[in-house]
């Protein structure tokens, strides 16, 4: 190519970089996940919800008994366990009106799976979709509650009333695609001041909570139980606003084993909001949220340049070539990995917590394990969360469908900080044992893992 081709060339990308720039500035508002190439809410879902909803139309699922009997239908045929009933009583969701101290929001979860219900009201789920990340639904209980029995197959369809529909609620992303998610349908949980009645007193502020945020900090807002030594959080308890100020007794709200008379309990389908199954929720929304945003970043950058080597009538390609596209890619990777490894995650309280013993055992009982016997849902809680700190959401389809060049970043970051010897000082924490104990069970367990994997080790 000649000088002058060649200045003319890099004036033409320049000038295509700047625009695709701009489009990825103009795409980092709410909207940006409406637009090419993820196209949100246009895109056809493939969830669990949208697979129960087959269920229903075929007939070959129905819901029935009174209002309490559907939900518990619901969650079955979801494979969300009751014992991960979480309960919170801040007035902050759809149904704010009907939420109380006295009538708490309960709320169950699955690897991707969340599911909302106020008893007398809507039940609200965020499903998880492997491309498009979480699906907002709400559902009415009321509508199936005409039985004895629920979520029980169906014999006769006719005969029964007609199948209760999910609705695709696009009224959630005002505040979990864009007011408090950056630039992603995203997964979030808040630790707020609350007054007597639940009603939010936002003039003091609020916490967003993931891993990294402090035990002290998490929990305004939410009823938990479970045990936590001296450490003290900020649930159970009511704020009072003394010359401006907020004021919390937060001892009285420290060690809560029992709700009882607090709520009636028998209105719900478990009596408590487990400690163990809060911190497990907690991690799973720090690392849908990565997968998300990494999945987008990623995708929206990949397509800018596809579009640039279309303009330039270059070969299409789907691995990241353009500096900033591959910027992008490794920036996304490693924010990735760190959240897969837990990096940054704070401490559990000294001398450790625990909680519903029953919410371990539903844990723990789709775990898939090494020949050792060690899996990575395995729980610790005397030192951290988990005793094999590779989030299990590796196995997730939101972590397969990612794009290709994006795992292969991963892993390679993955082999990195858990072969043998390895010295990352990013993932030090990680002890010797510990990354032997994950690499046997990736290896065991995951159908994911690329060839020669670790190789040269």
């Amino acid at each position: 190519m000649r000088p002058r081709q060649r200045l003319q060339r890099a004036l033409r990308v320049a000038a295509l970089l700047g625009a695709a720039s701009g489009g990825a500035a103009r795409a980092q508002g709410s909207d940006s996940y409406e637009q090419e190439p993820i196209r949100y809410s246009a895109s056809a879902p493939r969830d669990a919800v949208a697979r129960l909803e087959e269920r229903l139309a075929a007939g070959t699922l129905r819901f029935a008994g009174d209002e309490r009997a559907v939900v518990r239908g619901l969650l079955e045929a979801l494979s969300v366990p009751i014992e991960s009933q979480l309960l919170v009583f801040s007035k902050t969701s759809l149904q704010r009106d009907r939420i109380s101290p006295w009538t708490p929001r309960a709320l169950y979860f699955s690897d991707d799976v969340y599911v909302g219900w106020v008893p007398g009201g809507l039940v609200e789920v965020a499903s998880i979709d492997p491309e498009i990340g979480p699906i907002f639904y709400r559902f009415d209980p009321r509508a199936a509650a005409d039985g004895d029995s629920a979520g029980e197959p169906a014999g006769d369809a006719s005969s029964s009333a007609p199948a209760p529909r999910f609705v695709r609620d696009r009224s959630c992303m005002s505040c979990h695609g864009g007011q408090f998610v950056r630039d992603i349908p995203g997964l979030f949980a808040r630790s707020i001041h609350v007054e007597p009645s639940g009603e939010p007193l936002f003039r003091f502020g609020s916490v967003l909570v993931d891993e990294s945020t402090p035990f002290e900090n998490r929990f305004g807002g939410w009823y938990v139980t479970g045990t936590h030594g001296r450490a003290l959080h900020r649930g159970n308890v009511f704020t009072k606003d003394v010359d401006g100020r907020p004021q919390l007794d937060l001892a009285a709200g420290a060690n809560v084993v029992d709700l009882a008379g607090r709520f009636p309990a028998e209105d719900y389908l478990a009596p408590g909001s487990d400690l163990v199954a809060h911190l497990v929720q907690l991690h799973q929304l720090t690392v849908h949220d990565a997968l998300t945003r990494a999945a987008f970043q990623c995708r929206r950058m990949l397509h800018y340049q596809q579009g640039i080597q279309r303009d330039l009538k270059e070969p299409v390609t789907s691995e990241p070539t353009w500096e900033s596209v591959v910027a992008v890619f490794e920036r996304s990777a490693q924010e990735l990995t760190d959240a897969l490894l837990s990096h940054g995650a704070a401490p559990l309280p000294e001398g450790g917590v625990s909680g519903d013993l029953a919410f371990q055992r539903a844990y723990v009982a789709t775990a898939k394990r090494s020949p050792e016997g060690d899996s990575l849902r395995d729980l610790d809680l005397a030192t951290r969360l988990y005793r094999n700190r590779l989030s299990p959401l590796i196995a997730s389809e939101s972590f397969a469908a990612l794009p290709a060049p994006l795992l292969q970043r991963i892993w390679t970051r993955l082999a990195a900080a858990l072969r043998p010897g390895a010295n990352d000082p990013r993932y030090a924490y990680l002890g010797e044992e510990e990354r032997a104990r994950i690499v046997a069970i990736l290896r065991a367990t995951h159908r994911g893992l690329p060839e020669r994997w670790l190789a040269g080790e």
